[in-house]
């Protein structure tokens, strides 16, 4: 596209960014320091105002101040807001997915399915509402009773990144809300529109209920803003998601004033393909693991190892699939990769391929830049690097699709490879051995560990997360909850004696 074309075609987004925004109830803000930009173009969508320091304290202030009432609602009567936000994302689904593609490049069907996944974790959470289980426990003391039971933690600060802009919000949001917390929230501020929409979908909810909609806040701008965040005592829990190095400042932080962290940081997923493997499913499952998203999902395939036998089979076939893979528009049918982020996200992708032909690696495929719209959209190829072993960069987060191919002789050194890098979100293994498939489940260092499928693409009722330098946080599904509610261990004496603990006798 000339210069003077893809300036048109950003102001198209634009003004179609505006047109979402206005049928999602938002209203459009006022230009200030802050650029929402397209990742399709590289274009600006929107300039608006990033939140001030005061601005920070404010909206935490205001959290802390509904807090107080919102604990004593109900949690079932808490949920009715969870249940009118489903079902305004039902009814704006699409306006919301095709924000989420102007602002994160992803393609329509992903998009849908992040919506999709807001929807199914705000129906978890209602059926939650009722299911906030404490325990009881038989006392040593006659007449005693001894429970435990969960009240609401205080407010919730969230921090999401721009690859998953709404679902990750939805999955702290939605959960916190039923379990008597408050939230602010700050958005990447690669995607400050879809965190506008949010919000303002989420006020329009608690509105039509009749509940507080002070109970969720929403602060936008850069790590300062999220700095501020951290920092304020008034914040009970911090739940960060992105770069391991980000949650390497956020953790030591909120550890010395003594608050909670939940972290969903890096991934550096592998697949292990058997000899046992089906072949074909393998290929499915590895290509979108490796190319979804292109290549900027925490759970994306990284590296995969496979048996010496079956890797040149294996590689012939991954390379005619991805000669296939349509790199576009991610507003066109038929895309399947869009755009990365940014041009640093494309800068990082071409260093790790140059280190990775330093270090003895083949590049098979891909990497290589694809001109569609202009000179500030960075569309890539997705690469396959066959690599003679697991160097220091294999071991490292690449957030773009490269996806480096080892082998292996013995399973136990497939497992030993899967679990020799810092990172410990997700894993898989391709095998109709169930033996095999049992050893790789135990084995597996990770927080997520599947058969038979990707390391992408996971259900909102298991919890999410992961060891290691991942960050050991879990949102979403199973028990996650606890982390958003604060433990109590109480004993009821109804007798009309006081028997002490351990059979103590004191005067």
């Amino acid at each position: 596209m000339t210069h003077t074309v893809t300036e048109h075609f950003s102001e198209q987004l634009s003004l179609r960014a505006r047109a979402l925004l206005r049928s999602l109830g938002a209203a459009v803000p006022e230009p200030g320091t802050l650029a929402a930009r397209t990742p399709i173009s590289g274009g600006v969508l929107l300039p608006l105002t990033a939140s001030t320091p005061a601005d920070v304290d404010a909206a935490i202030g205001r959290a802390a101040t509904a807090f107080r009432s919102w604990r004593t609602v109900p949690a079932p009567v808490r949920a009715a807001l969870v249940r009118r936000l489903a079902q305004l994302l039902v009814a704006h689904q699409d306006e919301l997915a095709e924000l989420v593609t102007l602002e994160a490049g992803k393609i329509g069907a992903e998009a849908l399915g992040e919506v999709q996944e807001m929807i199914d974790v705000c129906e978890f959470a209602i059926g939650l509402s009722r299911q906030l289980y404490g325990v009881t426990m038989p006392s040593e003391r006659p007449g005693h009773r001894l429970m435990e039971t969960w009240h609401p933690l205080g407010v919730a600060g969230v921090i999401s990144a721009f690859n998953f802009p709404v679902a990750v919000w939805s999955w702290n949001t939605a959960i916190a809300l039923v379990c008597g917390d408050t939230v602010v929230w700050k958005p990447s501020e690669t995607t400050p529109l879809t965190g506008l929409a949010c919000h303002t979908l989420l006020r329009r909810a608690a509105l039509d209920v009749g509940a507080d909609p002070e109970v969720h806040q929403l602060v936008q701008g850069d790590a300062a803003v999220g700095e501020a965040l951290v920092g304020d005592t008034r914040v009970a829990l911090v739940s960060a998601t992105g770069s391991v190095r980000m949650g390497a400042t956020v953790a030591p932080r909120v550890a010395a004033r003594f608050g909670r962290c939940l972290l969903e940081l890096g991934g550096n997923n592998a697949a292990i393909v058997a000899p046992s493997a089906d072949v074909e499913l393998a290929v499915r499952g590895i290509v979108f693991a490796a190319a979804g998203t292109a290549g900027q999902r925490c759970t994306s395939l990284r590296r995969l190892i496979v048996h010496r036998s079956l890797v040149d089979e294996l590689v012939e076939r991954l390379t005619t699939a991805y000669d296939q893979l349509h790199v576009g528009n991610p507003l066109d049918d038929g895309v399947l990769v869009g755009p990365l982020i940014n041009e640093r996200a494309y800068i990082a992708m071409q260093a790790a391929l140059l280190r990775a032909q330093e270090e003895g690696g083949e590049i098979v495929c891909g990497g290589s830049r694809v001109e569609l719209i202009g000179e500030q959209a960075f569309y890539v190829r997705p690469a396959l690097a066959r690599m003679p072993r697991q160097s220091d960069l294999v071991c490292e987060e690449t957030f773009a699709p490269i996806l480096y191919i080892l082998t292996y002789d013995d399973l136990d050194e497939a497992i030993a490879l899967n679990n020799a890098v810092p990172q410990g979100l997700s894993s898989s293994i391709f095998t109709l051995d169930q033996r095999e498939a049992e050893q790789f489940i135990a084995g597996s260092d990770c927080g997520i560990t599947n058969v038979n499928i990707g390391t992408s693409g996971a259900e909102i009722g298991g919890a999410f997360g992961g060891e290691k330098h991942t960050g050991g946080g879990r949102e979403s599904g199973s028990d996650s909850w606890k982390a958003y509610m604060r433990r109590a261990t109480n004993t009821v004496n109804y007798s009309t004696e006081l028997p002490l603990a351990q059979g103590i006798h004191f005067g």
